[in-house]
């Protein structure tokens, strides 16, 4: 009997070990690249956040039908290591053009995770001739993270 309360615990601290969210919500059979100003880094322990107004590639913003900047954010993978790859509030922060690459979510709502090894793009505070692009800015993430 003490054998299998300590079996028992043992499995239930695995799964405390290993609990997460699943990326089911997120459509993975598609990609949308997105171009927008960052108006939040939100550096977190399971995952990172950026948030951003849509803009066109002449750096027009996006607007919903409100008349309002459309509004889109994205999920990285943990802080502490992108950080490693560059991704800090100190190299992005708020004004920031960025590209990226994001697995939509499934229901419709304007957010997505960045696929691992999905680019994210920094072009500075103002939007270059021809777009944000690999060629018209700084590239983070394009390896693992």
């Amino acid at each position: 009997m003490k054998a299998l309360f300590w079996i028992a615990c043992a499995l239930g601290l695995a799964g405390v070990a290993n609990a997460h969210h699943s990326f089911a919500m997120y459509d993975q059979s598609k990609r949308v690249t997105l171009t927008g100003k960052l108006t939040r880094y939100l550096p977190a322990p399971n995952h990172a956040q950026l948030l951003f107004e849509l803009l066109e590639a002449d750096g027009t913003p996006i607007l919903d039908d409100t008349g309002k900047p459309m509004l889109w954010g994205v999920e990285t993978g943990p802080s502490t290591r992108i950080a490693r790859m560059g991704v800090t509030p100190d190299n992005f922060p708020p004004g920031t053009i960025i590209t990226v690459e994001a697995n939509p979510l499934r229901d419709g709502r304007n957010f997505g995770a960045v696929p691992n090894g999905s680019p994210l793009i920094n072009c500075g505070m103002e939007m270059p001739a021809g777009g944000c692009t690999a060629e018209t800015g700084t590239v983070y993430l394009s390896e693992n993270f």
